[in-house]
């Protein structure tokens, strides 16, 4: 037993238990070390610049010969279209919350929350994809590094999965961001590449010949150059895994040193110098690896599957060169893989718990670790550690995250009146449509993985949010200065109450309430009493702030508030009652002539229902003392 709850309060270290109360919807607190843009980049880099590791293989697997032209698509679909979304999402969400959150704010209510909780289902894919395809690439740069024993060969999976038990271990230690070590993997990884990709252009210019025999075999397989830029766009949807990382750039806006004018600024310059950076390597890459390589070295089993930089840096520059640019390739992968898990630990708990969707557990980081970690796992067996095969999920994912963003700042724009913003900006959410749609066709094993996740956090939040149906979630009571005048001039150590549902407001509707709970429940006519007025604007919030409003109507005394649900408001105002002005709350209901099955199934939906005993098992479970706990009367 005692081994048991040592497990648990390990796992379950740095949950917060809440008061009555609840302490208020989840928020990310501002980090304590705020950083120069330029460093911050590096940390987005982890994650955009790793896949130089295998982009340029899966180009030349998706368009052969033509992968430098396919990539010229691809890069200006990166600088015209990316680029410019992400640029205005930094503008709109500044505080780091992506274009999933700015989607949020256009879809409200519960179909809003389902929205964000399927884009939530393409984002769990890009960054558990991230984590399983670099570890992967991250495998086979291992593998076939000459110096590496050749017992290991054909164990592509073991050593995969160790590689991320190796990232999972990391953070159930305690992993702390480290943007120092970013800067250092992301300068050592760029200058290697522009010492191979040098190196790699100064062989071709030596040898004009391999141009001259790639473009004859070009034209030969293709023809002329309109047939070749429209197969460079029929194919280029496979190449979106070179898209990735702009989701991470504005969800790191935070750690950008300034204010928030200079946070944007920032993250506009992160972004742009990102996208430039990579779009010349990717371009330069494509090309060499095209002219040098031989097509089958880029298949299951070559030598360069997963690792054309790499094989050039052994070819060229020598086994020991090659060995060092295996090791800091391998180094930022993993650390790639590290920045994805950081990302789901965040996402999280931004969203589900502010909807009442996720477990108490989930507010922890251990327990969440070894989901995903086992998650990880699951993906490189389904998989084989494949890259090439993985390829297709991680595009699925990237192109939804940036087809959203591209949806949520046109539509940002066309409600400012801004006729050609919305009109460049809906012309590259098409594009980007298209992108996706292809892709899909093509390779739907994205879908197949992102629908997995979509329902996994449908179902697994809404059983959240029935067994969560019970609990306290109003952050706050606020008072008034005509409801706290009521409160304070009722006599005595007793507050009485009467729930009416309101619907005409007029004379003759207080006045049969007032008999109604005068013959139901035997009251003095005497005894001074308060209306209480509850209505429901949103029920797919959570956590809410109470707001009480004091009104006088018809001589009748009445509070007024609103809340996602009615039971919610009205225990937490009884506990407020009692705890702020010391007198114990009576609340008087009638029972409602309905199936209670019906009755709990409207309490869910609508935050509405069989309010007298939701509210009293509200109040049963935040006040577990009889003596003290607000009563509640049903007649």
């Amino acid at each position: 037993m005692a081994i048991r709850d040592s497990v648990r309060s390990w796992l379950l270290e740095g949950l917060q238990h809440e008061d009555v109360m609840p302490a208020g919807p989840h928020v990310v607190e501002a980090p304590h070390r705020r950083h120069a843009w330029w460093r911050v980049m590096c940390l987005t880099g982890l994650d955009y610049f790793s896949t130089l590791g295998y982009q340029p293989g899966i180009a030349v697997l998706a368009a052969g010969l033509l992968s430098p032209v396919a990539t010229l698509f691809l890069v200006a679909l990166t600088l015209f279209g990316a680029l410019p979304v992400y640029r205005r999402v930094a503008v709109e969400s500044p505080h780091g919350q992506g274009s999933v959150a700015m989607l949020e704010r256009l879809a409200p209510r519960w179909w809003g929350k389902l929205f964000v909780l399927v884009l939530l289902g393409f984002a769990a894919t890009d960054f558990v994809i991230t984590m399983t395809l670099s570890a992967a690439d991250a495998t086979a740069h291992i593998l076939e590094n000459p110096f590496v024993p050749r017992a290991l060969q054909g164990h592509q999976i073991s050593v995969t999965i160790g590689l991320l038990a190796l990232l999972g271990g990391v953070f159930l230690l305690g992993f702390s961001e480290a943007i120092g070590v970013a800067v250092v993997l992301v300068g050592v990884y760029l200058s290697l590449n522009v010492v191979v990709v040098t190196a790699a252009v100064l062989h071709v210019a030596d040898r004009p010949a391999l141009v001259v025999d790639w473009k004859q075999a070009l034209l030969a397989s293709h023809g002329g150059p309109a047939s070749m830029v429209l197969l460079s766009l029929l194919v280029m949807p496979k190449l979106a895994l070179g898209l990735s990382g702009f989701e991470t750039g504005v969800a790191v806006m935070p750690l950008i040193r300034g204010d928030l004018a200079g946070r944007i600024r920032g993250a506009k310059r992160l972004l742009t110098t990102v996208a430039l950076v990579m779009s010349v390597l990717l371009i330069a890459s494509s090309f060499v690896t095209s002219v040098l390589i031989p097509l089958r070295e880029f298949r299951e089993g070559g030598r360069a599957n997963g690792r054309a930089l790499a094989y050039l840096a052994h070819a060229y520059l020598g086994n020991g060169f090659g060995t060092l640019y295996d090791a800091s390739t391998i180094a930022i992968l993993w650390f790639a893989g590290a920045s994805a898990m950081a990302g789901l630990l965040n996402l999280v708990p931004r969203y589900l718990p502010r909807y009442g969707m996720a477990p108490d557990w989930t507010r922890a980081v251990r327990p969440l670790v070894l989901v995903f970690t086992a998650v990880a796992f699951a993906i490189t067996v389904i998989f084989r550690a494949s890259v090439t095969a993985q390829g297709g999920a991680y595009a699925t994912g990237v192109l939804v995250l940036i087809l959203s963003a591209a949806v949520a700042v046109t539509v940002s724009v066309h409600r400012r009146r801004r006729r050609a913003a919305t009109a460049a900006y809906a012309a590259i959410a098409l594009v980007l449509t298209y992108t996706l749609v292809a892709n899909v066709i093509e390779r739907p094993d994205g879908v197949k993985i992102a629908s997995f996740f979509i329902a996994a956090i449908v179902v697994t939040s809404l059983i959240s949010r029935a067994t969560r149906s019970t609990e306290l979630r109003v952050t706050r009571v606020v008072l008034d200065p005509l409801a706290e005048r009521f409160l304070r001039e009722v006599p005595g150590h007793e507050v009485h109450l009467i729930a009416n549902e309101p619907q005409r407001r007029d004379r003759a509707e207080y006045e049969e309430k007032l008999r109604e709970q005068w013959r139901n429940h035997r009251l003095d006519p005497a005894m001074p009493v308060l209306f209480v007025e509850a209505t429901v604007p949103d029920a797919s919030e959570f956590l809410t702030e109470l707001r009480v409003r004091g009104e006088e109507r018809y001589g009748h005394r009445i509070l007024r508030l609103e809340s996602s649900s009615i039971s919610n408001a009205l225990a937490a105002l009884l506990l407020y009652i009692r705890n702020h002005f010391r007198k114990l709350p009576h609340i008087y209901f009638h029972w409602a002539e309905e199936n209670p099955v019906a009755a709990m199934l409207r309490y869910l939906v609508f935050g509405v229902g069989d309010v007298p005993a939701m509210t009293r098992e509200i109040l049963r479970e935040a006040e577990p003392d009889p003596e003290r706990r607000p009563r509640v009367h049903v007649g």
